[in-house]
């Protein structure tokens, strides 16, 4: 018999009331996510392609063939400044060859990954906590100007059930971080069925007495937060504001520029309007045109005159754009890179 098709209303009823289905949370995930398929269509553009190639590969001479799989380059980050750009995550399968040399295993990424970006987001603790001790590997892999930013686990901002062990487990997760004077701060990501209301601002109240010792960031993806008393509510339960670039869809949050403490806090997710709704890593199948960062320049400097820190993450890792765009991102703001 064939498959039914849902109506819009009856597929969007269903993914409200199964939030991880929006998120495309998978059934199991590794520690760090990889995304191995490159794209719709199975290929990446040759233009696409090209440019990240250029990441990964040494200049070659006029008449000499380009090496892509032979050396690591050489450092080209930008220097440690008010703003720092990077990506949110940055262990995956699909950026071997255009971005890490040939070969790199899952293990040796984050020592390439250093010499291009002083920062990093970690999404993988959405999925799994992991002990102390991974956190420790990776502080002494970077060096001592390096800084993360990690998300929430799931439980804490898409289970909600006030449930204190997993904010305790994550408060020693990211122990060895702190210590090391490399932990920027917590991402909580609140999903699309989070809409505002007076049990939901109760939630987070909470949520910060059991976090009360690390910087928490809000992200919301429901627009009914997007009203005239959230920045007085932030800034009284000690919350700082995750702005986000998004598909300008109907009860998505707009594109907002805010600061409600002193570290600014920026995310991109990508505008795939045609697989946003579906979930999983097709959602951040997307590269950003050069046109369409230019009006975050101004507001980007702009939260960064103001606050002590601003971090700039892009999230559309889907086969490696999230490289490209953030090291376009660092061009456009004028950040200076390293000899």
């Amino acid at each position: 018999m064939p498959r039914e098709k849902k109506s819009t209303a009856q597929r969007n009823r269903s993914l409200s009331e199964n939030p991880d289905a929006r998120e495309g949370v998978p059934r199991q995930a590794d520690l760090f996510r990889s995304v191995t398929s490159p794209g719709p269509g199975g290929r990446q553009s040759r233009q696409v392609r090209q440019s990240l190639q250029s990441l990964q590969s040494p200049r070659a001479g006029p008449g000499e063939p380009r090496q892509l799989d032979s050396v690591a380059p050489p450092p080209v980050r930008c220097k440690v400044g008010p703003i720092r750009v990077g990506t949110s995550g940055y262990s995956f399968a699909d950026w071997v060859g255009p971005f890490y040399p040939r070969g790199t295993k899952s293990g040796s990424m984050l020592e390439h990954y250093r010499r291009h970006f002083n920062t990093v987001e970690i999404n993988a603790t959405y999925y799994h906590i992991p002990p102390p001790s991974t956190m420790q590997r990776m502080a002494e892999r970077t060096p001592d100007d390096f800084q993360f930013m990690v998300k929430l686990p799931g439980p804490l901002t898409h289970k909600r059930d006030r449930q204190a062990e997993p904010a305790d487990r994550f408060l020693q997760a990211v122990e060895p971080l702190e210590k090391a004077d490399k932990f920027a701060g917590a991402l909580a990501q609140f999903p699309y069925s989070f809409h505002h209301s007076g049990e939901a601002e109760s939630y987070m109240k909470w949520l910060r007495e059991v976090l009360p010792t690390i910087d928490l960031f809000a992200e919301f993806r429901h627009a009914s937060w997007d009203g005239g008393g959230l920045e007085a509510f932030l800034r009284e339960t000690g919350f700082g504001f995750c702005c986000v670039d998004e598909p300008a869809l109907s009860g998505l949050f707009p594109r907002r520029a805010l600061l409600t403490g002193d570290v600014a806090y920026v995310r991109f997710h990508g505008r795939n309007t045609h697989d946003w709704w579906s979930g999983g890593p097709l959602r951040y199948s997307y590269k950003y045109e050069r046109e369409e960062l230019e009006p975050w320049v101004s507001q980007i400097k702009e939260m960064a005159a103001r606050a002590k820190q601003t971090f700039v993450f892009f999230n559309n890792c889907h086969a490696g754009h999230a490289v490209l765009d953030a090291q376009l991102m660092e061009d456009l703001l004028g950040l200076e890179r390293e000899a």
